[in-house]
């Protein structure tokens, strides 16, 4: 009976020890909150006429010459040039993004443009957010990490800059709390995650 519980305690102890090396992956978590991306409609686009014509937008050529349309599913909005030019905001996936153009070129039919081409989008930038799962002291990471900008005093988060294997700009709180920017794909947000982590690992263990 001696030698059954002593093998039960082992097992134990080797699911405690499993536990802990994936406690980072556990604790871990980022989703997309923006993505920016832009493309053309290969086509001339009456701003004034559409604005005229069409709820939901804004257009002030005195201020900017682009035209505002703001799209309610998916919640996104689209900034829209004459020449055709479109940038798209607000979209949490690119099928979000898909659609969000389907509903524009069906929108421009109501004032007789009709787009016939599938529009090309190039993603120009991703926001995300999430938590690594660890407290950290903002003072001893702006001493010891290269490429920081620290302003306690004017706002309460270090802005880090991942220069390698992605370059991904970081918003760090002490509470483990985290903004990314400037990735250009999921994989990019998930591989400067990962680095960061690495990287904020080492400033512990100096």
């Amino acid at each position: 009976m001696a030698a059954k519980k002593t093998t039960k305690t082992t097992k134990k102890a080797k699911r405690s020890t499993s536990k802990s090396k994936g406690a980072d992956i556990v604790k871990k978590e980022i989703r997309i909150v923006n993505i920016v991306v832009n493309t053309s409609l290969d086509h001339d686009i009456p701003l004034e006429k559409m604005a005229a014509t069409l709820p939901n937008t804004e257009y002030n050529p005195e201020q900017f010459p682009g035209l505002v349309i703001r799209i309610k599913d998916p919640k996104t909005s689209a900034l829209i040039f004459s020449s055709g030019n479109v940038v798209c905001t607000g979209a949490r996936t690119l099928h979000d993004v898909d659609e969000s153009l389907k509903k524009i070129i069906k929108a421009l039919t109501k004032i007789n443009i009709k787009i016939t081409i599938k529009p090309v989008i190039t993603v120009q930038n991703i926001v995300a957010s999430g938590s690594i799962g660890m407290m950290l002291n903002l003072n001893v990471l702006a001493m010891r990490l290269n490429n920081i900008e620290y302003e306690p005093e004017q706002f309460p988060g270090l802005v880090y800059k991942l220069m390698t294997p992605v370059k991904a700009t970081f918003l760090l709180f002490s509470n483990g709390k985290i903004v990314c920017t400037g990735t250009k794909s999921e994989e990019e947000v998930h591989l400067a995650l990962d680095k960061l982590i690495v990287n904020l690992k080492k400033v512990k263990t100096r």
